[in-house]
């Protein structure tokens, strides 16, 4: 039986977007940047490799598919996609819109500022955008 749980970090910092066949699709709650978190909804989980070879095999083409939504609607200068867990160990993989003018290019978008939350309005944009 499959008990996934958002971890708590993640609940508190994400907005939740969709329910994709395998990964939770989650938007980091800072208009800043355009920054998606894709969860694997498989309880215990810390590592790409800890998935089975058919769930690596869905999670990359999810990721793929999210990838090319961000590139066709931001058209970022740099995507970047990154599965870290330092802080929090659920397997989760950031895909993030990187610009030259946005406000910590080209540091790391970690701990930078503090997070400017979306509007409702700007959530009801980005969903249509990415026909989610």
């Amino acid at each position: 039986m499959n008990t996934f749980q958002l971890a708590p970090e993640l609940v508190r910092d994400c907005i939740e977007l969709a329910d994709w066949p395998l990964c939770k699709l989650l938007l980091l709650n800072d208009s800043q940047y355009p920054w998606f978190i894709l969860v694997p909804r498989v309880s215990g989980m810390r590592e790409i490799i800890d998935l089975s070879a058919e769930q690596q095999q869905l999670f990359w083409q999810e990721s793929a598919q999210l990838s090319h939504l961000i590139k066709a609607v931001f058209n970022p200068h740099k995507l970047n996609v990154a599965a870290l867990g330092n802080m929090v160990p659920q397997l989760h993989v950031h895909h993030i819109a990187r610009f030259e003018h946005d406000a910590t290019w080209p540091k790391p978008v970690w701990g930078q500022l503090p997070p400017i939350p979306y509007s409702d309005q700007q959530i009801a944009e980005i969903k249509q955008a990415l026909d989610i």
